[in-house]
C-alpha cells in the first residue's frame, strides 16, 4: 500500500497551526484511518481478486465480472480518499509556514540596527512563532475547511454508488465474454462489510468535525467582533459614563430636595409681600 510516513509527517505540522477540533480530526484520521488501512484492511482485501470465483472455465469471464462488480479496489479508493483529504490542509500547511517565514524574517529586521524605521509589526505569530489563525489565514483556514467538507462528502457518494455499503457473497454476471448469465463470489463477505462500515462510520465522523470546526471558527469571529465593537463604544472617545442615562445619586438627591425648598419658601415670601403692598394701596385709596 505504500509508506504513509512521508504524509504522516507533514500533517503533524498542521497540529500545531490548527484549533482543538482541527487536532481531534488529525488524531481520527491517524488512529482510525491510515493506522487501521495499513494494519488491518489490506490484509483483509489481500485475497481479494484471487478469491473472486465464477461458475464458468470462458476465459476472461472471471476477470471482466471482477472488473464490472469493483471498478476500483476499496484499498485503493480508501488510500485516494485519505490522499484527497489532506490536500487542502496541506496547502494551508504551506500557507502558513509561508507568513511565519515572512515574519520571522520582518522580526529580523526589528531587531537589527535601524529596526525602529520598520513601521510593519508581525500580525500572525508571536515570539514562539505559534500562528494566530486570523485575517487572510483565517480565510484560508476556512477554505481548505469547505474543500475537506465536499471532498469527504464526494467520496461517501461515491463509495455508495460504485458498490454500496454492504459485501453480497453473490454477484451475478452477464458481461461479455461470458456465454451466460455467471454467478460470481466473493470471499469473506461479512469481515468486508464489517471493514467498509467501520471506514463509514469514520468519514462520517471526519465530516462532522469538520462542519463543527466551520462553525467554532465562526462563531469566534461573530463574538470577537462584537467585542471589539463594544470596546469602540466604551473607548476613550466615548466613555462608558455617557453612553447610558445618569442615574441621580443620594447626594444629587439631596441637593436637588434643598434647592426646591428654596424656590418654594422664595415664591411664598414674594407672594405675602405683594398682599401687603396690594393691602397698603387699598387704604391710601
Amino acid at each position: 500500500m505504500g509508506d504513509w510516513g512521508f504524509l504522516s509527517t507533514l500533517l503533524d505540522q498542521v497540529q500545531s497551526h490548527s484549533t482543538v477540533i482541527g487536532k481531534i480530526w488529525m488524531s481520527v484520521l491517524f488512529l482510525f484511518r491510515i493506522m487501521v488501512l495499513g494494519a488491518g484492511a489490506e490484509s483483509v482485501w489481500g485475497d481479494e481478486q484471487s478469491g473472486f470465483i465464477c461458475n464458468t472455465l470462458q476465459p476472461g469471464c472471471e476477470n471482466v465480472c471482477y472488473d464490472w462488480t469493483f471498478p476500483i479496489s476499496h484499498i485503493r479508493f480508501w488510500v485516494l480518499q485519505i490522499i484527497f483529504v489532506s490536500t487542502p490542509t496541506l496547502i494551508y500547511l504551506g500557507h502558513a509556514m509561508h507568513i511565519i517565514q515572512k515574519e520571522k524574517k520582518l522580526r529580523e529586521k526589528i531587531s537589527s540596527p535601524g529596526g525602529s524605521r520598520v513601521h510593519k509589526l508581525p500580525k500572525y505569530t508571536n515570539e514562539a512563532g505559534k500562528v494566530k489563525i486570523k485575517g487572510n489565514l483565517l480565510g484560508s483556514y476556512l477554505t481548505q475547511l469547505v474543500f475537506k467538507i465536499i471532498i469527504e462528502a464526494a467520496f461517501i457518494v461515491g463509495q455508495y454508488y460504485l458498490y454500496g455499503f454492504v459485501m453480497v457473497p453473490m454477484f451475478p454476471c452477464s458481461k461479455s465474454p461470458c456465454p451466460f448469465t455467471v454467478e460470481c463470489y466473493m470471499s469473506r463477505p461479512t469481515e468486508k462489510t464489517i471493514f467498509i462500515i467501520f471506514m463509514l462510520v469514520v468519514a462520517c465522523v471526519s465530516l462532522l468535525l469538520n462542519f463543527i470546526e466551520v462553525f467554532y471558527l465562526l462563531c469566534t469571529r461573530i463574538r470577537c467582533r462584537s467585542q471589539r465593537n463594544t470596546h469602540k463604544i466604551t473607548s476613550a472617545e466615548n466613555p462608558a459614563s455617557l453612553s447610558g442615562p445618569r442615574w441621580p445619586t443620594t447626594g444629587d438627591a439631596h441637593k436637588q430636595n434643598k434647592l426646591n425648598m428654596e424656590l418654594e419658601s422664595s415664591s411664598i415670601g414674594g407672594s405675602l409681600d405683594g398682599a401687603k403692598e396690594e393691602k397698603k394701596l387699598l387704604s391710601d385709596h
